[in-house]
């Protein structure tokens, strides 16, 4: 980093929809300073900046020759978030990415090389991993509320972005679909609590060839669907733990982020790991001693304690481990795994095979309880 004390400076590359989320929070964080916003629509980046006092705008080649600016936040598509990394990191600085890494494992162990090389960090969404929700589930299960973690369940199905989304068609193309687009937030979860995907045996299928944009200017236009919009997968962990997960753009009844998780002793259901915030329900062997018949006991609730704010958090917890010598949590490491996690998963679907994840990450410690993004630490 240029200083290695006092506010980080931060360039944001992408000024469409998502960028209003991460801007709304990294301009609050008394450790960033938000320097620059660029689009390859100059209009657009113009708007943003404006919009959240950030001080530049431009293009992409203005930013990365601002040496003011320490960690860039690429929110491009996913078919160039490598592409953009690279350049980044030619640029001599880090990198936090939109998920996923990359949309081939190549391109992910490319980004992660060069970083290396070049002595840089890579941590890539999602960041709802380091949200109250889920990091107070996290210390449930590391203080051994559930006893040793053994299987879990989860889901998120509903119809589509096609709804909602005034440019969809490529959450519906190469580097999309349910799996590509959910998947990051439910197996990072799952990596977390488990350790490493080792084998991954799946299903696939396209319900609707051809989608219709229901939104905003665009709304009537026809565009084909080309990645299976419903994947369900099987997962085996190195410790020999094992999870069902199930991704779906083609369900009319809406099923927003189901999360269990079974141990020895428990079991936990989680927040939607697409949200920062929620509480946990735990349950345990013990409750059930003296329930007899239908009745069951009363699960205990476990209150979210940590940070409440949404998309910026892990750009923050960057710059604050980069600062103190440390790993990342959301590091490009973990990113790269779910990724291959996913790409065996539709290699899978497609030969009706179980597929080997040959890639391995160490599981991120869960953050302190009072983590506090609104404190300054770096000054």
């Amino acid at each position: 980093m240029s200083t290695t004390s006092g506010t980080v400076g931060v360039g944001v590359i992408g000024a469409g929809v998502i960028s209003a989320q991460y801007l709304g929070n990294l301009t609050t964080f008394p450790d960033l300073e938000v320097r620059f916003v660029a689009d390859i629509d100059l209009e657009r980046a113009k708007a943003r900046a404006d919009e959240f006092g950030v001080p530049a705008s431009g293009t992409v080649e203005q930013l990365l020759a601002d040496d003011g600016i320490d960690i860039v936040v690429n929110l491009t598509l996913p078919s160039v978030h490598a592409e953009v990394d690279l350049a980044i990191l030619a640029a001599g600085k880090h990198v936090w990415s939109e998920k996923p890494i990359a949309t081939n494992a190549e391109d992910a162990r490319r980004v992660l090389a060069a970083a290396e090389e070049a002595g840089l960090r890579v941590a890539v969404a999602p960041d709802t991993l380091l949200g109250a929700g889920l990091q107070t589930a996290f210390r449930a299960i590391a203080d051994g509320r559930i006893g040793d973690p053994q299987t879990a369940t989860t889901m998120v199905l509903n119809p589509g972005p096609d709804r909602w989304h005034p440019a969809p068609e490529f959450l519906f193309q190469a580097g999309g679909g349910p799996l590509l687009d959910l998947g990051p937030y439910y197996l990072s979860t799952l990596v977390t609590v488990f350790g490493s995907v080792v084998r991954v045996s799946a299903i696939g299928s396209i319900a609707r060839p051809e989608r219709v944009v229901e939104s905003g200017p665009r709304a009537g236009t026809t565009f084909e669907v080309t990645v299976p919009t419903h994947s369900a997968l099987l997962l085996e962990f190195e410790g020999g733990a094992s999870a069902q997960a199930t991704f779906s753009f083609q369900s009319a009844i809406p099923r927003p982020g189901f999360f269990e998780i079974t141990g020895t002793t428990g079991a936990i259901v989680l927040p939607d790991p697409n949200m920062f915030e929620g509480d946990s329900e735990l349950w345990t062997l013990a409750s059930w001693k003296g329930v007899t018949g239908h009745d069951r006991p009363t699960p205990e609730r476990i209150p979210a304690e940590g940070a409440t704010q949404s998309r910026g958090l892990g750009v923050l917890e960057l710059a604050r481990a980069i600062r103190a010598g440390v790993p990342e949590r959301a590091s490009g490491a973990l990113a790269a795994h779910v990724l291959d996690v996913m790409l065996a998963a539709a290699e899978a679907s497609e030969t009706h095979r179980a597929v080997e994840v040959a890639s391995r990450v160490a599981a991120p410690a869960p953050l302190p309880a009072d983590w506090n993004p609104t404190e300054r630490t770096l000054a």
